[in-house]
């Protein structure tokens, strides 16, 4: 994967599905319509409500927390006004849920955020919030299915311990062929260079805390299970 892939600012790796409706890397589309249907046949309605997201959506995202025009949480989901904080605090918040432009792992094509549309109203916002996947939570049942069967299909969640920098996302699918070669890959330096002269909003305290951001929110994850971990080494990615 090259370095403008691995930052999203290419899409070349990406392929566009119509149903379901999403974009992925050109290696996820066989194991996840795989899964998709040994869920349904489970009945389940897997379904992405996120894919691939690109740097300049992913600065859109960073933008608007920082101006207020997008929620701003806290680690325990409390809203939060950036007008009234630090400059330091409001980047800290924004990285708990979200990634600084060019290190989302979702530029890599291999990040799927899913709901189960069975029990889910079409059309309405999906409500990503780790109530809804624990025990008695309208996706309960599809994140049991999942923590028993994603594996069989090369997935498994980066976001499940709380290691203080993302927060867990229990809703946060990665496919470990593509994702783990992509890790080692994303370096500190490759961050950096897709930041260079990038209008971001803090892009001072970005400057003085990347290789500290890098660490704690970027590398900083839950690694593949173990029978995932051969292929994740073994994969290679044009």
């Amino acid at each position: 994967m090259t370095s403008l892939e691995l930052t999203g600012r290419s899409r070349a790796h990406i392929v566009d599905l119509a149903e379901p409706r999403c974009a992925v890397h050109r290696d996820v589309v066989e194991p996840l319509l795989a899964m998709r249907s040994a869920a349904a046949e489970a009945g389940f309605d897997l379904l992405p409500v996120s894919g691939f997201r690109d740097f300049a959506r992913q600065l859109a995202i960073w933008n608007g927390k920082c101006r207020g025009e997008r929620e701003l949480l806290d680690r325990d989901g409390r809203l939060l006004v950036a007008a009234s904080m630090e400059q330091e605090a409001i980047v800290r918040a924004i990285l708990h849920w979200s990634a600084l432009p060019g290190a989302s792992r979702h530029h890599w094509g291999s990040e799927i955020d899913v709901i189960d549309g069975a029990v889910w109203p079409a059309g309405k916002p999906a409500p990503l919030a780790s109530e809804h996947y624990a025990s008695g939570g309208v996706f309960a049942g599809l994140n049991a299915w999942l923590d028993r069967h994603a594996a069989e299909y090369g997935f498994y969640r980066p976001y499940v311990t709380d290691r203080g920098g993302v927060q867990p996302e229990p809703w946060h699918l990665s496919y470990a062929p593509v994702s783990a070669p992509a890790m080692e890959s994303m370096t500190l330096e490759v961050l950096a260079d897709a930041l260079a002269g990038v209008d971001i909003d803090l892009a001072a305290v970005i400057g003085r805390r990347l290789p500290e951001i890098y660490q704690r929110y970027v590398v900083n994850v839950d690694a593949p299970p173990p029978e995932l971990a051969f292929s994740s080494r073994g994969s290679r990615l044009s």
